[in-house]
């Protein structure tokens, strides 16, 4: 039977404390948890695998927080084997993980490794240590600097570092230093951010009692600009709007001027790429999302809540179809008008690729340049969008301006 194939997320929401602009499903202090939660998420995996009906197809699983780091490599050992005897998963699966750069060495490292972690992700964030102060981050450069040697030495051959940009206070320069730092550590990927003030983070709070100065969009579109020039000339492949990876190749460079989109870069990161795509995913763990079989599904978010659902909700029968699970709070079928807008805010992220005509009457059987003919012409017109011969993607000045290009699809169809 074929399928396309599935993407896991697996959410472990446990910190050792919340950073000041953080507004995920994490929490500090719920040490005694950690083992509960791991028999949780086991169950869960198994849980899915048996309302699947069959085994199915997983090219990716994706450990993120939180800080997994911090559960032990005997963990995650014990989740992909329940993956895999669930799922199929598939040979040459990624397989990643978040990391803080202070919660881990060359023994965790090589545990995580052994246990078929091959995909490491290392938060950054800043090279200043003023800047990682105002961010509430525990970690320095140096121990960054440490844990990539550790990754390295323990077998990671695919390493992503995330960095923050824009932030209060922050000046061209600064973000020059912490980018050339990032370089100089030899990452395979680098994921860029753009700092926002979500609400009800101390970070926001600081700027609107103005113990910190608000973020400036300007400086920050320069610091982004400079950053993709800058990284372009290091070999890397711009293929999202935050995302930058090696590997790309004169193949590509070929297919850029023919009927097809250029291929990912090497070490495109699959995973992200799954959710880009629109392509089905599992979203398991305390207040993970999800979205397979035409639903849009969200756990509950406690982890005490996560756990205890799961212990009661085993000895039950299924309440939904697939992929329902005791752990969902939502399962929600999307209507076809809505999944169509989704799919274009998701697939005008990937800067190279854009959004495939293909795939738009594959999914939804709508004639896409009739649907969208009036978000087209005024995005088109604004010089954010071009059209290729497979669909249509953002120009460079439409990547400053995502937004604006995103509102003018949301709606389509109704």
């Amino acid at each position: 039977m074929a399928e396309t194939p599935y993407s896991l997320y697996l959410h472990i929401p446990f910190c050792r404390q919340r950073c000041a602009y953080c507004d995920f499903n994490t929490y500090a202090g719920l040490e005694a948890w950690h083992a509960a939660y791991v028999d949780a998420l086991e169950a869960e995996i198994r849980y899915l695998g048996r309302q699947a009906g069959w085994r199915l197809p997983v090219h990716t699983v994706y450990f993120g927080g939180g800080t997994p780091s911090l559960l032990p490599p005997g963990a995650y050992e014990r989740l992909l084997t329940a993956i895999a005897d669930a799922f199929h998963l598939l040979p040459g699966a990624e397989i990643s993980l978040e990391a803080n750069p202070g919660t881990v060495d060359r023994v965790t490292l090589a545990g995580l490794r052994a246990a078929g972690v091959n995909r490491l992700s290392l938060g950054m964030q800043s090279a200043r240590p003023e800047e990682l102060r105002l961010l509430g981050r525990e970690h320095d450069l140096p121990a960054v600097i440490r844990a990539v040697a550790a990754a390295r030495a323990a077998g990671f051959d695919n390493l992503n570092l995330d960095l923050m940009y824009g932030l209060p206070g922050q000046t061209l320069a600064h973000w020059q230093f912490s980018l050339e730092w990032a370089l100089r550590l030899a990452p395979e990927h680098l994921s860029l951010y753009a700092l926002t003030l979500e609400h009800g983070t101390p970070m926001r709070a600081w700027v609107r009692r103005g113990l910190v100065p608000p973020p400036d969009d300007d400086a920050a579109a320069d610091m982004y600009e400079w950053a993709a020039a800058r990284l372009q000339a290091a070999g890397f492949v711009q293929y999202e709007l935050s995302n930058w990876a090696l590997g790309g190749t004169d193949a590509a460079a070929r297919a850029a001027a023919s009927d097809q989109p250029p291929p990912l870069p090497r070490y495109a990161c699959r995973h992200n790429v799954q959710y880009w795509r629109s392509r089905p995913y599992l979203g398991l763990g305390a207040g993970a999302h999800g979205w397979a079989a035409g639903y849009r599904t969200v756990n509950v978010r406690a982890p005490q809540a996560y756990i205890a659902r799961l212990r009661a909700g085993l000895a039950r029968p299924p309440a939904h179809p697939f992929p329902w699970t005791p752990a969902t709070v939502q399962l929600r079928r999307l209507p076809q008008d809505e999944a169509l807008s989704e799919y274009m805010l998701m697939a005008l992220r990937l800067t190279r690729e854009g959004a495939r005509w293909d795939e738009v009457r594959r999914c939804f059987g709508v004639e896409p340049e009739a649907v969208f003919a009036s978000a087209l012409a005024r995005c088109q017109d604004a010089g954010l969008l071009e059209r290729v011969p497979w669909g249509a993607r953002v120009t460079p000045r439409g990547r400053l301006l995502a937004n604006w290009v995103f509102r003018a699809f949301v709606g389509i169809g109704r």
